[in-house]
């Protein structure tokens, strides 16, 4: 085993070369951490939605509800699943008194005429042919980066916000219906006019004299409200027939072939229309919504009997079977 000396250790390493190269306390090593820059002061853009003036005061003329378009003012429930009183807007920063299915306002009427009467001005002169022309073809594509899609939700609350924050920078919007809402698409309080209807799509145009500064306050609902439990939509016994004849009926809409084919998140324009027309030489009209969901089918069963009309009797492994009633609708 080799040793070694301590002297060959002091010639193979000297210690004169620690000292020589030794740094200083003043001298900047090479690998060195840069200070951080100091973090410039950002002051906050003022928001309306998080004004210190609460409880929030809101012009609009309606109900505020978390969706304007899949909820029937109508109908009333028999029970909720939270509490009434525990608002979606959050505790004290709404003036109106949240109902458990929306916050009613008061004095309507004069709010709408009001309302009314400034959307006529922001409106201003009916658009040209040439204008409606340039429009459609700056915001129908589907490339378009002004687009809000409208679900089976319908058009919520908060979608009135997004709207307008769109129409700061631009003058029409695209919306895009899939599903549900495409039954029926004439439900709007936004306060622009509609230029161009395509199918599913829409552009909602903000007017001549629209002024971003001068929106109508939307108060944002902080979360989604859960939904309360309405009465049964099928009863045992249809109203106007008796148990046999509802069971009859029943088999024989299972029995027949579907009148149509419903898909998820499909476009379900002239499904009313046909739904009319077959009731003008059958009783009972079976529609196919497989992969649509048992809730789904349910509020296309809902929205059918108020536009058709008609009365749903069954609905059962996503089939909806619909009565046309005692009177033949015209």
């Amino acid at each position: 085993m080799l040793r070694l000396s301590s002297s060959s250790l002091r010639r193979r390493f000297p210690l004169q070369s620690f000292s020589s190269h030794s740094l200083s306390f003043n001298e900047d090593p090479p690998f060195s951490l840069l200070q951080n820059p100091p973090n410039p002061k950002i002051t906050p853009k003022l928001n309306p939605q998080n004004a210190p003036h609460i409880p929030v005061n809101s012009d609009l003329p309606f109900d505020f509800r978390y969706s304007y378009s899949e909820s029937d003012p109508s109908a009333n429930p028999i029970s909720f699943r939270e509490p009434p009183s525990f608002s979606p807007f959050g505790p004290g920063r709404l003036d109106r008194k949240w109902t458990g299915t929306c916050a009613p306002v008061e004095d309507a009427g004069s709010e709408r005429a009001k309302w009314e009467e400034d959307k006529i001005r922001v409106l201003g002169d009916a658009l040209t042919d040439e204008e409606v022309d340039l429009l459609v073809e700056n915001y129908r594509h589907s490339d378009c980066n002004r687009q809000i899609n409208i679900g089976k939700d319908g058009v919520t609350h908060n979608m009135l916000d997004d709207i307008h924050n769109h129409w700061r920078r631009a003058e029409a919007v695209r919306i895009k219906c899939l599903g549900l809402p495409t039954l029926d698409m004439d439900n709007d309080k936004s306060g622009g006019k509609v230029i161009y209807r395509h199918l599913n799509i829409l552009l909602l145009y903000r007017g001549r004299h629209y002024d971003s500064k001068n929106r109508p306050l939307v108060p944002l609902m902080l979360w989604k409200p859960r939904a309360p439990i309405y009465p049964k939509l099928v009863k045992n016994v249809a109203e106007g027939l008796t148990f046999e004849e509802t069971k009859e009926f029943r088999n024989r809409g299972l029995n027949s072939s579907p009148l149509m084919k419903l898909t998820r998140n499909g476009v379900y324009l002239n499904v009313v229309q046909k739904v009319r027309d077959a009731f003008q030489t059958e009783e009972v009209v079976r529609l196919d919504c497989t992969h649509v969901g048992t809730s789904g089918c349910k509020r296309i069963g809902v929205k059918l009997r108020d536009l058709v009309p008609c009365i749903p009797i069954l609905f059962k492994d996503e089939q909806i079977i619909l009565w046309r009633g005692k009177e033949r609708p015209q």
